[in-house]
């Protein structure tokens, strides 16, 4: 206590001796909300003691006013800058030890009436250590009340900067409604958002930048693990992600090196990106970090201490009810290198070592414990499962190719009335057609031009496929039919062999039935993950990240709309370039394309419309909306009618474009007010040049020429940001944590009549189920991926939460209450549909509800709720 009031008066003095702490007769107070790195990181506490004695020097945390009303020719025409105020009694100030908590310190400026009122606060950190700025809050201005900053900015210390650093109030300016005093503070903090292009970025940088994907290669650790560069080119487009900076590979100077460095994220990703969350285990994707150094190894261990099959059902279900039990040698050998938290969170203990997970949903249902083998259920994990947005109108019979003629030839489906006619209850095909009562999952072309080399160069061994679906009475769907094909050689082209299945429910037949979904949940496992997740959701919105924070200031309305929804995107998808995505990553070890997943996921790309991510036109795209949907009073133009993605999605839609219309009508009273915004159009200019360049020249892009361009593309990337993600990642572990429901992979061909393979089947079929899919440890790695990625954070923000004091305009602050009533009237609508018996759909004989696009959700693996952003 002696030392502590010692401290603070020589602080003091010092203060008064800098000319930091002055009194004044005219005083405006404040109060600062910081968290200390050393609060976050006990490893920090040798900066505590060196920051002690800088404060004792005079060599504080110091903040100085901007004027927003009197610009100072002497400072280029920026505000008036106020006298320099140091936080008071920084050592003093109690900082308590756990993660998150705040410590509040006060400041007192200088001020008088020539000033005028503050619009930006100068802050330099002159400590050893960073320390993350939540909020400024100055009380009592003069003609002004109470003033708000919202910062949360990590702050390094002021000699990392070319320029200090600077804070804006929550006031929300157009370009040209900027005050003069405040213009030139705005344009210097883009430029320095932007950087320059050239240099290494460090931790701590604040640059956003674009580059290629070119990282996913590790060329200099063999030629097996060389992958091509995507994007910057006809052959492989790709939107940009951002640049890292790191020196090329020396086996090939166009692709980017790789540093694996255990146990820290060691890609470069701009500071104020890395993590919302303050701690890096409250970001659950660091999970992934230990997962892959850690935890797959020991899976790779426990596999080679046991047989590397399973051979039942049971098998499997042990993992989830009963545990398997680890050899307790193992677990020695693995248990100095594993966390205790994370062993408790992977491997749980009854009193025993037992590799055990959570019970995924899909079979928490003991009373039908294969519900999810019927064709019911098959079909209706197309309208309600992980990947509900591939269902598409069957307009012509049997199925066509779209594959170029001049490579491809008889590619066609081989599907014959005679094969479906009888499952149609009563209808003949061509009157199901007209009525508009079959759809098709087609896996056909995208999975074709790639077929003969997966199965000559990876492991798999595959099909490309279509599936036929009969919507039934009640508005269920029945599969009918299941063609796999494979590729032939017909003279130049290439031709394929057809084979047809149709349903069967007993004996061999049905297990020769069950191998065909088997077999098309492999494809649709495949495009899931690498196409509308990655690539539609994560690699496709990464580039709107970069261009709104160099193209637009932070006081923007724009700005302030979208920055919500960009939360910890840039983070878990450089680390989904590490760890996941990369060449031998955990995707292309355990799905079928294999090394060529990326590689199929560009060629998509190419295909990839932005406007086709609204709903409506996504839906009207597919021939699931019979026309038009313009509201939800259309919602009777779909064709299936209990369709819970759809129709939860579209009341998502609207509301989300509601809040929007509403608050950029506020902002823009003309369309000549978007055209002449010099940030907007900079920023779409560079959205579509830049950051999806390989599809600059498109038609569809909106021009941003008037007020409705500028409605639909925000209501789009708010979209795939919130609800078109939490749609296809937060369901990955009650659908797919169950392998055999979502296979990822399969070792090998159909068994066919007359073979060994056949004979086994008839004789021993879940073992010959489990020896053509997944291995043990392609499996147990899956789970245990899911199962991180399907988690939802304890701090997750959810669609329509906000930061307090985000701004202080009245109508997008009322806009915005209404929107989040809006989501609280259809958590309703969704609870009400949930228990309605009508709508089969809902619930499934899995018995497992729709609550994907519930809008707020629970903590852990819930399957319920839409996150702001795609954090995870």
């Amino acid at each position: 206590m002696i030392l502590g009031n010692l401290a603070s008066s020589v602080g003091n003095v010092v203060g008064d001796i800098t000319g930091l702490n002055k009194p004044s007769k005219n005083t405006i107070t404040g109060s600062v909300v910081i968290v200390k790195k050393n609060v976050l990181d006990f490893n920090a506490v040798h900066s505590t003691v060196a920051d002690s004695l800088f404060d004792l020097l005079g060599n504080q945390v110091s903040l100085q006013l901007v004027s927003a009303e009197n610009p100072d020719p002497a400072n280029e025409n920026g505000g008036k800058l106020g006298k320099l105020a140091a936080l008071e009694y920084w050592n003093l100030t109690y900082t308590p030890l756990l993660a998150g908590d705040d410590s509040l310190y006060k400041v007192s400026f200088e001020w008088d009436e020539e000033f005028g009122i503050p619009g930006a606060i100068i802050l330099r950190n002159n400590h050893t250590a960073e320390f993350f700025l939540k909020t400024i809050t100055l009380e009592n201005v003069p003609g002004e009340g109470r003033i708000h900053f919202v910062c949360n900015s990590w702050v390094y210390p002021d000699r990392r900067y070319k320029k200090p650093r600077i804070f804006f109030s929550n006031k929300t300016y157009l370009p040209h409604e900027t005050p003069a005093a405040l213009r030139k503070y705005r344009e210097e903090e883009l430029q320095v958002l932007r950087g320059d292009g050239t240099g290494q970025l460090k931790t701590g940088d604040r640059v956003y930048d674009y580059a290629l994907y070119n990282d996913l290669g590790d060329p200099d650790k063999g030629a097996d693990l060389a992958r091509p560069v995507l994007g910057g080119s006809a052959q492989y487009p790709y939107p940009r992600r951002g640049r890292t900076s790191r020196p090329p590979s020396k086996t090939d100077p166009k692709t980017e090196s790789r540093l694996f460095l255990p146990n820290i994220l060691n890609i470069y990703v701009p500071r104020d990106e890395q993590f919302a969350h303050l701690k890096l285990s409250d970001f659950i994707a660091y999970n992934l970090k230990g997962l892959v150094n850690q935890i797959i190894p020991l899976l790779e261990a426990f596999v080679n201490y046991t047989p590397n099959e399973f051979d039942s059902f049971k098998d499997v279900d042990n993992l989830f009810f009963n545990g398997l039990p680890l050899p307790t040698d193992l677990i020695n050998q693995v248990a100095n290198n594993i966390p205790l938290e994370m062993m408790g969170e992977f491997f749980r203990s009854d009193g025993q070592q037992l590799l055990k997970f959570p019970v995924p949903k899909l079979i928490e249902d003991r009373s039908n414990p294969f519900a999810w083998r019927t064709d019911e259920e098959f079909g209706r994990e197309m309208l309600a499962g992980l990947n509900p947005l591939l269902i598409q109108l069957l307009k012509e019979f049997p199925p066509v190719s779209n594959l170029d003629p001049q490579v491809y030839v008889n590619q066609n489906s081989s599907i014959t009335k005679q094969d479906i006619e009888y499952n149609l209850d009563g209808l003949s095909v061509e009157e199901a057609l007209s009525s508009k009562r079959l759809f098709i999952l087609d896996h056909h072309d995208t999975i074709m031009p790639y077929l003969q080399t997966i199965n000559e160069y990876t492991e798999a061994k595959t099909y490309a496929s279509r599936t036929i679906l009969f919507l039934r009475g009640d508005g269920t769907l029945k599969p009918v039919a299941i063609e796999l094909s494979l590729p032939k050689m017909e003279e130049d082209k290439i031709g394929c062999v057809n084979k047809v299945y149709t349903p069967a429910e007993h004996g061999v037949e049905g297990w020769i039935w069950m191998l065909a979904k088997a077999f098309v949940n492999v494809n649709d496992s495949g495009h899931h993950q690498l196409v509308s997740h990655w690539l539609n959701t994560h690699a496709v919105l990464e580039p709107f990240v970069i261009a709104t924070n160099r193209q637009l200031s932070v006081v923007h309305p724009i700005y302030k709309l979208l920055h919500p929804h960009f939360r910890d995107t840039m983070t878990i998808n450089a680390l989904a370039r590490e760890l996941l995505i990369n060449a031998n990553g955990i995707i292309e070890k355990t799905f079928c394309p294999g090394k060529y997943s990326l590689e199929m996921s560009s060629v998509i790309y190419k295909s990839w419309n932005f406007m086709d991510q609204a709903l409506p036109n996504d839906l009207k795209k597919r021939g699931i909306a019979d026309g038009d949907i313009k509201s939800l009073d259309d919602l009777d133009r779909l064709l299936i009618k209990d369709y819970p993605y759809a129709v939860d999605g579209l009341k998502i839609w609207f509301a989300i474009e509601k809040w929007v219309r509403d608050y950029c009508s506020f902002y823009y009273k003309t369309d000549e007010m978007v055209q002449r915004d010099p940030e907007l159009q900079a920023w779409w200019k560079e959205l579509r040049e830049v950051g999806h360049g390989d599809k600059k020249d498109e038609p569809w892009w909106p021009k941003m020429q008037n007020l409705e361009d500028l409605i639909q593309s925000c209501t789009i990337i708010i979209w795939i940001a919130s609800a078109l993600h939490a749609a296809v990642n937060y369901g990955q572990y009650a659908y797919g944590g169950y392998f055999p429901n979502r296979p990822t992979l399969s070792r090998r061909f159909m068994p066919e009549k007359g073979t060994p393979e056949y004979a086994e089947l008839e004789k021993n079929p879940e073992k010959v189920f489990f020896r053509i899919m997944s291995s043990q440890l392609q499996s147990l790695t899956v789970i245990t991926v899911v199962e991180t990625l399907s988690n939802h954070a304890s701090d997750e923000v959810y669609l329509g939460q906000r930061t307090p004091n985000w701004t202080t305009d009245a109508v997008p602050l009322q806009a915005s209450d209404a929107f989040n009533r809006r989501l609280a009237e259809i958590e309703g609508e969704i609870l009400k549909m949930n228990i309605d018996k009508k709508l089969k759909n809902r619930v499934g004989p899995v018995n497992v509800p729709y609550n994907l696009l519930h809008p707020t959700g629970e903590f852990g693996i819930s399957g319920k709720g839409i996150p702001n952003s795609i954090s995870i």
